[in-house]
């Protein structure tokens, strides 16, 4: 597969969605919304089976045997989008954090704001997650996928985490 970008959808009980691989078999980007795929990758072919190593990754996440994604990554972003990216993967699985907390964690305790824009920029939602990110006062912020979404993916933690969900709207 070598120098082709593949993509193709995955339906869970948690939603339909659609991966994105390069021709080295990395993840480049992650759909929360199946329908937004298609037209963001005009130039990928459509190869369901090229990304069954995500399925299935994905299939055990939203069955509970899962709570940590062991996918090669390869989105494009600024060094700091990136160091945004590899501190939202250090957050646990049912537990949440805020952007000015993220901030202070990667050095830059004024950057709630920037970290904010990173976080939205990501392009490999779910796997690197994103969704784990709330307003200081427990409310739930924007995310690409909807806020359904990001409650239906924070409530699903919990549950197989076993705590409880507290979050404001």
């Amino acid at each position: 597969m070598t120098g082709e970008t593949r993509w193709g959808v995955i339906e869970t009980r948690l939603g339909k969605f659609a991966a994105c691989v390069n021709g080295d078999w990395k993840l480049v980007r992650f759909h929360l919304h199946a329908r937004d795929a298609a037209k963001a990758e005009r130039s990928a072919e459509r190869d369901d089976k090229a990304i069954a190593h995500v399925r299935k990754q994905i299939e055990e996440y939203c069955a509970g045997r899962r709570r940590e994604f062991d996918l090669e990554l390869a989105a494009d972003g600024t060094p700091f989008q990136h160091e945004v990216w590899e501190a939202l993967i250090e957050i646990p699985f049912g537990t949440t954090t805020s952007y000015g907390a993220l901030a202070k964690r990667i050095g830059h305790p004024n950057g709630a704001r920037a970290v904010g824009l990173a976080n939205g920029a990501n392009p490999i939602g779910l796997i690197v997650p994103c969704h784990r990110v709330i307003g200081s006062n427990g409310s739930l912020t924007g995310y690409g996928g909807g806020l359904p979404l990001k409650r239906a993916l924070l409530k699903h933690e919990a549950d197989v985490a076993g705590y409880r969900l507290d979050l404001f709207d």
